[in-house]
């Protein structure tokens, strides 16, 4: 590990560069929630965010950068910039670095370190860290798409007053934003793109959670019965039972 060294104003400075994820040990995605959260290397977000299609790669100095092209296949990459294990020096040179190689930059940052973020730092976007698992994966496609133009894309989904911006993840109700949690999201969304199409609740827990979570389909039940608290009433139904099979959104008529 780094070794820190307390600076002017009582800011820690961090002396090291950041150990490389290459040959890290890749838990399963039901660990990989623990395993952030505890503030592990690297490896482990790249792989959360390669399980959801995002390409990725740490970057620590501009030397990384020359890893962009060979993990991206092809593929838009995120330059994932762990400022942990670095001085604002260090940061600053690695962010106009991925500006300048039109590379869009995520950086995870202490969340004691966030009052010293630099608000002229050319970053497409930043995250505290250890980060929410979840939160990361939206703020990394967000960052992507921005990277890409954003709105030129924009991909609207709806359903009578209800209405999905797949670009944003933004979801509003008669024009009112409805504050959603990632899974939330997710579930309606695969719903709201299949209209009367049915998903068992093993079906639902695949598709969203992943095949190696551990949880069983009453995780579908509880995230169904929070969604519909925030997006249905006696008014708006969207969302419908099939007992003893599991839920499908109601086609429009």
């Amino acid at each position: 590990m780094a070794a820190a060294e307390i600076g002017a104003g009582g800011a820690a400075i961090f002396t090291q560069s950041p150990r490389r994820a290459e040959n890290c040990y890749t838990a399963p995605m039901s660990m990989q929630r623990t395993a952030i959260a505890r503030g592990t290397a690297g490896g482990e977000i790249v792989e959360l965010l390669r399980r959801q299609g995002i390409a990725s790669v740490m970057v620590a100095s501009e030397r990384d950068l020359a890893a962009i092209g060979a993990a991206g296949a092809g593929k838009p990459t995120l330059a994932l910039i762990e400022t942990a294990y670095m001085t604002a020096l260090e940061f600053g040179d690695c962010a106009r670095a991925c500006a300048d190689a039109e590379t869009p930059s995520l950086a995870l940052v202490p969340r004691s370190r966030v009052p010293g973020v630099d608000a002229t730092l050319p970053l497409t976007d930043f995250i505290t860290s250890p980060p929410d698992p979840d939160e990361l994966v939206v703020r990394a496609r967000r960052a992507l798409g921005a990277a890409d133009g954003g709105g030129e894309d924009r991909v609207i989904i709806t359903a009578g007053d209800l209405e999905i911006d797949a670009s944003s993840y933004e979801v509003r109700l008669n024009g009112e934003r409805i504050s959603l949690r990632f899974k939330e999201y997710e579930l309606l969304k695969m719903l709201a793109e299949n209209p009367g199409r049915v998903f068992s609740r093993d079906a639902l827990l695949n598709r969203i959670w992943g095949y190696e979570y551990f949880g069983g389909t009453r995780t579908v039940d509880v995230h169904i019965r929070r969604l519909r608290s925030k997006i249905q009433d006696s008014e708006y139904n969207f969302i419908e039972t099939v007992w003893n099979v599991g839920y499908r959104f109601r086609e429009a008529r």
